[in-house]
């Protein structure tokens, strides 16, 4: 249940809510990629605890869905990290969250105010790849 939440929440505030959320889509290959970047604050405390997410205005969170031509849910393996623009790099730990057919890939980035970052992920799957990258600006709350 708390799954299905988080899920729902976090692809429903990008399409829905600000530039804190903004939701973007790409194609890699054959695949279509849902991609955000939102603070974890925008979680209530009950799902962020369910899903081991520290909720904090320092804290943010990275949302990836990935598509067949079909618009099925591909499973994938996904590494990367986030750069500031000061230097400073920070390694990315996806979580994998299933429900029914559909997964997602969700990671956590500290940051602080107006820290704008640069998000490089290299996604596998068993008979393609390739490179997401995209820039998202956090500020705290």
């Amino acid at each position: 249940m708390f799954k299905h939440i988080v899920t729902t929440l976090l692809l429903s505030l990008g399409l829905a809510l600000s530039s804190q959320a903004h939701a973007e889509q790409t194609t890699i290959g054959s695949w279509t990629v849902h991609y955000n970047a939102l603070p974890s604050t925008f979680l209530t405390p009950d799902v962020a605890r369910a899903n081991r997410i520290e909720r904090s205005r320092y804290n943010g969170l990275l949302n990836i869905a990935v598509l067949d031509e079909n618009g099925k849910a591909v499973q994938v393996n996904l590494t990367g990290n986030g750069k500031t623009l000061l230097g400073t790099e920070r390694a990315l730990e996806f979580q994998t969250i299933r429900e029914g057919d559909a997964i997602y890939y969700i990671a956590q980035y500290p940051y602080r105010n107006e820290d704008n970052v640069l998000f490089t992920i290299d996604i596998s799957g068993p008979k393609q790849g390739g490179e997401l990258s995209f820039r998202h600006t956090f500020y705290t709350d």
